[in-house]
């Protein structure tokens, strides 16, 4: 190139720019970027022309982006910013964005601006990102590069699911405060951390780590564990309670157990009905079994529903403590009475886990009073009545330190009972749940106390005496041990370790009391040399030892330690009481509960009222002044002003005014009088808080009883001091007589004196308002359970303002709510009215302190809100009434007149009244049965028939019940006499008691006494509180009925209260469901009952099926321990625990939602609620036994064949690598083979390799042995006949050839029987070994089918078959246990059963062997390899063959498995949906309408053999229904076949993803190996095909290939399923065949009516009574004898049924024999066989007579089945033989869907 002219001779041209210069090369600046520029180069001549240009265009790079960054990153996105390049302002351009993640394909994005968000991104991820300038009219930059990465983010929603004391569950680092920080790592969005510290904070963050590194913040939240005492309070359900204290008006509260019976079902109901079986003094009460919810038949025990915490057995301690720490101070008051009352043990000093302090229970122990009478020198001995916190007493306590073989609280019970009856006093390890390691009771110290009785044959100890017991170790609760130190008179320490150490030295420094070391020389460990080096010691300190050597029983030990009670006792012991238990408890730090706030100034309010009671007669008259005189002269002016009895000749108008006027005056001196300071002090505590309040009414109860307890022993010592020694003086004994009679003094006195108060402040014209707020005050204290006085009893008079008043203010407070029923108790004086009432509800009628009940008091219960419709009302209101015929009130008011009005009051408010009989053939029983007698003929008169319950006390005499219907008759007879002739003496016609009153006589209840033994320690008799108890569930069960009149609003019970007491007055008077709809409900419940049955089953069955192919591919097809399969069984069996755990939950919360429902009645059958779920749980039971057995199974039968999969597997291999060998081998290039020398070399290869293989094979078992072992098992201690039966059976597999005959009993029936019974007898025993062979052919049938079900598995012989069977057997007997098959015939059945199955079960073994041989398996695949060997040679594509080989060999089977798994179930449920399939009546409706119109030898096999024709029916409906339509087989083989094939082609098409372009990213083998890894969850795919390379195929296309395959294999088996007619042998074929479970599912509960032979028609399997819609009795087994039916025990009857009559006349070999057989019989009655069953039949009245279906079917039969039966044809009416088979469908369709169900009880 020519020379340019130096740049300073360039000159610019308009838009050119000329440049010179004298270089070959030049550099332009300044150019725009991204813009064209035509250059021309020139040389000047010499003769200053110019060359010819040279031309050249370029253009300028287009320049990147600048400044890249990077901004906000976050997990899925990031912010980037960037600046243009200079120049580019006028260029029209805009950016591309390029970024990727490794592994990933390049994503753009484009913008005009100068920055962007990339969003979509993977968390944690790096991304390599460029940004590009990019020209509008094309052009791209360099891209500029920075590297990013997403952050990570940190977990979301960090919640705590669980928290219990030692581990918590989140959804981990962890740290407590002064804790190093634990971590923890999972895979899971859920973790559980253990090991935690109960009670204790924790701090937990959570961060998001990435495999490759980093991590994210952590998400933090902070935990408190449960300590110990939350822990328990949750298991036990109560936990709410532990600041909202439970109170007695919770615990009184009347709900479904009350009516039923029934037990709870979660633990807080559990624990609420121990509390309430508690306040009923239930000896039982403490003795706690508490179920998983599977067995709720005992009343004595608690069950409980199924929790997400499993059931675990408490110990009795600590249910009381917690019980104590839940409950306020008024309920532990209740609790420790009652605690005493049943001589159980009383907490003393309360532990609290969580507080780690003691509370001393003084307070809970105030209402404690205990009798006694100490031994005193000569004749007299004192009987004494207090409280037990005032009595001085001395303490002897018990500890232990260290370990002690010896129970020291089993010692304490022996210690204070007598030989003779020894009491549970003590919990001990003995007991129920004993033994059950104590969680929160520890530290807990229980006292008791032994009272002397006064007669020293009896009496253990001859002075009172306390006993305290420290639970646990003396040397963890060193402030209890301190506490009894100081009380203690002497302290027994049990401890068997006596090496000297500071424990023992600690022990001497007890001063002035004394101490016992007791030990046990045997125990291990007891060191003697210690012991002989420490007694001197002890000696030497004044210890005593008490030591238990191997010559020394238990009852030597106990005299021991009673002697040195004793010895203690006459030493004049240290005495303690409350108060001084308070000083020490306080010096000590130990909380007093006397000291709460609520309680201590409760006490001192009341301690202010009664510090001046001194003498009780005068203070009531200075204190108590308007119930005296004045009210009692008001009463009988309000008497006289409705009698006018003392008007005699006086003008009534003007008399009545006088009347009237004398009660002005009176009620003007009452306001004068006014209100005593007393009384204001009074009407100031009942002003309080609604707690202050409580505890003032108990401290006022406590402080008058102690005051009259005090006043009426002296005036009682008195009294018996002026009889013995001045019987003369009758005036200073009637006057110590009225004495004795005033000096009670009660609250009912303060409330009486309020009542009257208020009274007068209403007459005045301006009450006080303080006065107005009583009412409301004391309907309060009704609404907790605090009783109201409703008569005056010293008077005989109702206040009717004031009680008007306070049920008007209690109604306000209670509606809508306000329905009451009433229940009154009436009888004569001291029969234990009060006493009853308060142990059925729980309450506290006065019955302490020697006070008898005056006038009526009425008490609240509340009806729990569940119950209330049922029991139709809001309350109940129990009221007490004062004893009839009083000997007391018989001196000083006309009894006669009180008895009558106080009767009639009662019982005409009454909805149910209580007469209480507490004597036998007393005189005053025809007295009480007069008054009764009198009040209700009143009552009947006033329109009201309330309910009567008549209850006789104190009967000792067992066979009371046995003795009972005569009593009863004669009771009824009396009550009949009384009313007729109370009947004339009110003036209206003659009746009967029954014509007055609902009575039932059989329902009269018998009650034993109340203590069992001799008082004071007498413990409450066990049979006193079931009794209660049993006639509170036949009360409140009484109340439920529609005949029972209605419950009555407060307003309405005010109303005629008043109405009542002014007829009282004027004496005016003249003296289970609705069965239907029960049924209707029950009938829709099993209905949907069944569906949530069969969802349950079809979900565990999916499951277990799932869970079976996971071991069965477990190793199958990859390298695998044979260890690894228990791992595997231990994980589906927590699995399978928790699966059924879920599935119960929505079992159970199933029947709960449909009993929350309003609609279909279900409130009528809410007592059933229990059976469902009860059902439920055993059908939850039995599935998860089934499963375990299943899962059981499967693991042992892949352990079997594992090894051999591994031999298959290798020996697989090593033909592959043979063939691939010979294939080389014999490659010779231009000389190929002949296809026989191919097969020849293919031969001697094949030979040699086969046997230089390892040939395993599966173990030979001898399966007769191993059933002969189980039959040896299952026999157990069977007599030495029936194990000598099992001896001459062996060997087993040689038995249960031929027919199995039955032997006859010959001891069924003993002679004197035989001859009782005559003829009969024989012909029954005949029926019964009849009976008993056609059970055995049934029962082997059962298990041939069984054991030819297991056959059809071909699978191997599990020892698990053979229990199965057994179990099988045992399950028929035990239906048929009515026919009291012998042990030995029951023994035969099984030895004949087990050796068919031995001999069958060995046969099934050994084909599983063959079939499992190696050698036959590898022979099996011979010509595969062959071929494939030829292929290889012949370089031949095998991928179209092999595809095909697979999808036929190995996953066509594998399909076939899987729909003949799920096939059953499948049926069911499509048949669940169909005509006779959808409910057992449904079921029964349409094999009775197949009889109209079948033959004979049907009908006869119906009635015969109901079970076999059943059955048949069963089949033959299924295979009817799956032969068409939708519901065909076909149909649902299909439907199963296209889901699976579905599935195989998703797993294909995910494989395929991974073969890469070239299609060798995956070998085919790979490829095959990840398909079968896709499916394993839900096929078992076997190896069927060769393994050999495949050098010649591409994965891809043998991927095209399967995917062609699977189609026409589908096809294939469509057509195969269509073209299979024998549905019959389809369904036998499958496991667990659907008609066998379907039939046993609408079998129901299998019963049969021993009568008719008719099958119990109420749906489910668990209900207790049976119901059927009865056949002819000709048709049964009955026999019908002398005109007269034989009863027997055992069977209980319900009804009695009268219909019409059918005559079968029986042959004879001589002549005829005549047997009247009725249709349904006069009297029901069972057979022979019957004798031992305890079944419960129900024969309804709808049924009474024959319906038109059986009368045709008998028309139609009646020759053939006579002929078959030995008889002649049966006499039947003519208008039967009229009957149409139409209206014979009529009746039948009207008998199983009626208008209106049946009925069903």
């Amino acid at each position: 190139m020519s020379v340019l002219p130096p740049p300073g001779q360039i000159s610019f041209l308009s838009d050119f720019v000329t440049l010179t210069t004298s270089s070959l090369s030049i550099t332009l600046s300044d150019l725009r970027p991204a813009s064209e520029y035509s250059v021309r180069v020139c040389s000047p001549l010499d003769n200053r022309e110019k060359s010819p240009p040279v031309l050249q265009t370029f253009s300028t790079r287009v320049p990147p982006p600048a400044d890249l960054t990077t901004e906000q990153v976050q997990p899925s996105s990031v912010t980037l910013r960037w600046t243009k390049a200079g120049g580019m302002e006028t260029i029209p351009h805009h950016f591309l964005i390029t970024y990727s993640s490794p592994g990933t394909e390049s994503q753009t994005t484009q913008t005009a601006d100068c920055c962007t968000t990339l969003t979509d991104l993977l968390s944690g991820t790096q991304y390599t990102v460029g940004v590009s300038t990019v020209l509008d009219h094309g052009g791209e930059s360099e891209p500029v590069n920075t590297t990013i990465c997403t952050s990570i983010p940190p977990p979301d929603k960090l919640t705590v699911v669980s928290v219990d004391a030692t581990e918590t569950t989140l959804p981990h680092n962890l740290v407590s405060p002064g804790t190093q920080s634990q971590t923890t790592q999972t895979a899971d969005c859920c973790t559980t951390l253990t090991d935690l510290l109960a009670g204790t904070h924790y701090t937990v963050g959570v961060s998001t780590v990435l495999d490759h590194g980093g991590h994210s913040e952590p998400a933090s939240t902070t935990i408190i564990t449960d300590s110990i005492l939350h822990r328990t309070l949750e298991s036990l359900g109560i936990r709410c309670f532990l600041d909202n204290k439970l109170t007695v008006d919770k615990v009184r509260e009347i709900g479904e157990d009350a009516a039923s019976g029934q037990t709870a079902t979660d633990r807080q109901s559990q624990v609420l009905l121990f509390l309430r079986r508690l306040l009923m003094m239930n000896m039982k009460a403490r003795s706690l079994t508490w179920h998983n919810n599977q067995d709720s038949g005992s009343n004595d025990s608690l069950s409980s529903e199924d929790e997400e915490v499993p059931d675990e057995d408490i110990n009795p301690l600590d249910l009381i403590t917690a019980l104590f720490l839940c409950s306020d101070g008024i309920l532990q008051q209740e609790l420790s009475l009652k605690l005493s009352l049943c001589q159980f043990a009383v907490p003393l000093l309360l532990p609290n886990p969580e507080t780690q302090q003691s509370t001393l229970m003084l307070w809970a122990m105030r209402d404690i009073v205990k009798q006694s009478r100490p031994h005193t020198p000569g004749d007299s001995k004192e009987y004494v009545e207090k409280s037990i916190v005032d009595t001085e007493i001395p303490l002897i306590s018990f500890v232990r330190l260290g370990s002690s073989s010896l129970s020291k609280s089993k010692f304490l019970n022996e210690l204070l009972s007598n030989s003779s009856q020894i009491n549970s006093t003590f919990v001990h390890h003995n007991m129920t749940d004993g033994n059950t390691p104590r969680q929160i009771s520890d530290g807990l110290v229980e006292t008791s106390w032994y009272l002397p009785s006064g007669d020293p044959g009896i009496d253990v100890f001859s002075e009172p005496v306390a006993v305290a017991n420290l639970r646990g170790d003396l040397q963890k609760y060193q402030t209890q041990f301190a506490f009894l130190s100081q009380i203690s008179s002497a302290v027994f320490v049990f401890c068997d370790d006596l090496r000297f150490d500071a424990s023992i030295v600690r022990l001497q420094s007890m001063k002035k009391r004394k101490l016992f070391v007791v030990c046990d020389s045997q125990s291990q460990s007891h060191d003697k040399a210690s012991f002989k080096k420490l007694k001197a010691e002890l000696k030497k300190n004044s210890i005593g030892v008490i030591k238990k050597d191997i010559n020394m029983n238990d009852a030597a030990l106990v005299k021991k330690l009673r002697s040195a009670v004793k010895d203690v006792l006459k030493s004049k012991p240290l005495t303690v009481k409350g108060n001084r238990m308070a000083d020490v408890a306080h010096e000590l730090g130990i909380i007093v509960d006397e000291d709460y706030s609520p309680c201590k100034s409760a006490k001192s309010k009341a301690d202010k009222i009664t510090a001046n009671v001194f003498d009780i007669p005068e203070y009531k008259d200075r204190q108590l002044p308007l119930q005296q005189d004045t009210w009692k002269k008001l009463t009988a002016l309000e008497k006289e002003e409705c009698k006018l009895k003392k008007a005699g000749d006086k003008d009534i108008d003007k008399y009545k005014k006088e009347l009237m006027k004398d009660k002005e005056t009176l009620r003007k001196k009452q306001v004068e009088i006014g209100m005593s300071p007393s009384i204001k002090d009074f009407i100031a505590g009942l002003k309080t808080s609604e707690e202050e309040r409580s505890y003032f009414l108990k401290w006022m109860k406590i402080n008058l009883d102690d005051l009259s307890s005090t006043r009426l022993s002296d005036l009682r010592r008195k009294y018996r001091d002026i009889c013995q020694k001045s019987p003369e003086r009758k005036d200073l004994i009637a006057n110590l007589d009225e004495q004795i009679l005033n000096s009670s003094l009660g609250t009912e006195h303060f409330f009486r004196e309020v009542g009257q108060l208020y009274e007068a402040a209403m007459f005045s014209a301006d009450p006080k308002q303080e006065l107005q707020e009583l009412p409301r005050i004391c309907a309060e204290l009704m609404l907790a359970s605090s009783p109201l006085e409703l008569m005056d009893g010293d008077t005989s008079n109702i206040p009717m303002k004031w009680i008007t008043n306070v049920l008007k203010e209690l109604d306000s407070l209670t509606k809508p709510n306000n329905k009451i029923k009433v229940i009154t108790v009436l009888g004569v004086q001291s029969s234990g009215k009060s006493t009853l009432l308060n142990t059925m509800f729980g309450v506290q009628f006065a019955v302490s302190s020697g006070r008898c009940t005056r006038g009526a008091f009425m008490q609240l219960i509340k009806v729990k809100h569940e119950f209330r419709d049922e029991i139709k009302c809001d309350f109940i209101m129990i009221i007490d009434t004062e004893g009839l015929k009083a000997v007391k009130l018989s001196q000083i008011t006309d009894n006669c007149e009180h008895d009558n009005e106080l009767a009639t009051l009662v019982i005409g408010l009454s909805h149910f009244s209580i007469v209480n009989i507490a004597m036998e053939n007393s005189l005053d029983m025809r007295d009480l049965l007069q008054i009764v007698a009198h009040a209700f003929i009143r009552m009947r008169e006033s329109g009201k028939m309330p309910c009567c319950q008549f209850v006789h006390q104190n009967v000792t005499d067992i066979s009371a019940p046995d003795k009972n219907l005569r009593d009863q008759n004669l009771l009824l007879e009396q009550l009949n006499e009384m009313t007729r002739v109370a009947s004339k003496m009110e003036k209206i016609d003659e009746c009967d008691f029954t014509d007055i009153i609902m009575y039932k006589p059989e329902e009269n209840c018998n009650i034993p006494g109340l203590w069992h033994g001799s008082p004071p320690m007498a413990p409450v008799n066990e049979g006193y509180s079931a009794a209660v108890a049993k006639l509170k569930q036949q009360l409140i069960n009484t109340l439920k009925l529609t005949a029972v009149q209605s419950a009555q609003t407060l307003p309405e019970f005010c109303q005629w209260l008043e109405q009542l007491w002014a007829a009282v007055k004027k004496e005016k008077f003249i003296f289970s469901f609705r069965n239907t709809l029960v049924a209707q409900a029950y009938k829709k419940l099993c209905v949907e009952f069944s569906r949530w049955e069969r969802n349950f089953q079809k979900h565990m069955y999916d499951w277990l099926m799932t869970a079976e192919i996971r071991v069965a591919n477990y190793g199958l097809n990859e390298s695998k321990k044979i260890d690894g399969l228990c791992t595997i069984l231990q994980e589906l069996r927590v699995d399978s625990c928790k699966e059924l755990k879920n599935e119960q939950k929505v079992f159970i919360n199933n029947i709960e939602e449909y009993y929350k429902k309003e609609h279909g009645n279900v409130d009528l059958i809410e007592k059933y609620r229990e059976e469902f779920k009860i059902s439920a749980e055993n059908q939850v039971r039995l599935t998860d036994m089934t499963v375990k057995r299943k899962l059981d199974v499967a693991v042992e039968v892949r352990k079997c064949t594992f090894k051999l999969d591994h031999v298959k597997r290798t020996n697989r291999e090593t033909l592959d690598k043979k063939v691939s060998d010979l294939v080389k081998r014999c490659d010779r290039g231009d000389q190929p083979m002949t296809d026989q020398e191919i097969e020849q070399e293919f031969e001697k290869m094949w030979d040699k390799t086969i046997e230089e293989l390892s040939m395993f094979t599966l173990e030979h078992q001898n399966v007769a042995l191993d059933i002969y072992n189980d039959l040896n098992m299952n026999f157990g201690r069977e007599c030495s006949n029936i194990l000598a039966m099992l001896e001459n059976a062996k060997p087993i597999d040689k038995c249960g050839n031929g027919k199995l005959q039955i032997l006859k009993d010959e001891h069924y029936l003993t002679m004197t029987f035989k001859k009782a019974l005559s003829r009969e007898s024989y012909e029954n025993e005949k029926i019964k070994a009849s009976k008993t062979q056609e059970l055995a052919d049934e029962i082997i049938n059962k298990c041939k089918m069984f054991i030819a079900n297991k056959l059809k598995e071909r699978k191997d012989y599990h020892s698990t078959h053979t229990r199965e069977l057994l179990d099988l057997i045992e399950e028929n007997l035990r239906l048929h246990s009515n026919l009291n098959i012998s042990a030995e015939n029951a023994a035969a059945l099984k030895i004949h059963i087990c050796g068919y199955a031995a001999r069958e079960f060995q046969s099934m073994h050994d084909a599983f062997i063959r079939d499992n041989d190696p050698r036959q398996n590898l022979e099996k695949l011979k010509p595969q390899y062959l071929k494939d060997f030829k292929d290889l040679y012949d370089r031949k594509d095998l991928c179209n063959r092999k595809a095909d080989e697979f999808t036929n060999q190995s996953i066509k089977p594998a399909i076939i498995s899987y729909i003949n798994n799920h096939l059953g179930q499948n049926i069911l449920e499509v048949l669940s949906n169909c005509g006779e399939f959808r409910s057992r009546t449904s079921f029964q409706f349409s094999m009775m309408k197949s009889l109209i119109s079948s033959d004979f030898p049907t009908f006869q096999k119906c009635i015969d053999s109901y079970d076999e024709f059943s059955n048949e029916f069963t089949l033959n409906s299924m295979v009817r229904h799956l032969s068409n339509g939708n519901s065909s087989l076909a149909n649902i083989q299909v439907k199963l076949l296209k889901e699976i094939c579905c599935k195989i082609k998703k797993a294909v098409s995910q494989v395929s993803q991974k073969i890469g372009d070239d299609g060798n990213d995956l070998t085919v083998i790979q490829f095959i190996q990840e398909l079968v890894s896709e499916l394993s969850s839900v096929l078992v795919i076997l190896n069927e095909t060769t393994g050999l390379k495949w050098q010649n195929s591409k994965t891809e296309e043998f991927s095209n290939m399967f995917k062609e395959c699977i189609p026409k294999m589908e096809n294939g088996l469509i057509k195969e399923f269509h073209n299979n007619l024998d549905i019959l042998e389809t369904l036998s074929s499958l496991p667990d065949p659907p008609q066998d479970q379907l039939y046993s599912r609408l079998l129901g509960c299998g019963k049969q009516c021993p009568y008719c032979k008719a099958p119990c028609n109420v749906e489910g399997k668990t209900h207790t009574k049976h119901c059927a819609f009865h056949r002819p009795e000709g048709l049964g087994d009955g026999r019908w004898r002398s005109n007269r039916w034989w009863k027997l025990p055992g069977w209980i009857l319900d009804n009695k049924i009268q219909t019409e009559k059918c005559v079968f006349r029986f042959r004879k070999k001589s002549g005829l024999l005549f047997i009247n057989s009725l249709i349904f019989p006069l009297y029901v009655s069972a057979l022979v066989q019957y004798l031992n069953n305890e079944e419960v039949w129900n024969f309804q009245p709808f049924n009474s007579t024959i319906s038109g279906h059986w009368k045709f079917l008998l028309v139609k039969h009646n020759k053939e089945y006579a002929d078959n039966h030995s008889a002649l044809p049966a006499d039947i009416p003519e208008d039967w033989k009229e009957i149409t088979s139409e209206q014979a469908l009529q009746s039948l369709t009207e008998e199983y869907y009626p208008d209106t169900e049946d009925q069903l009880t």
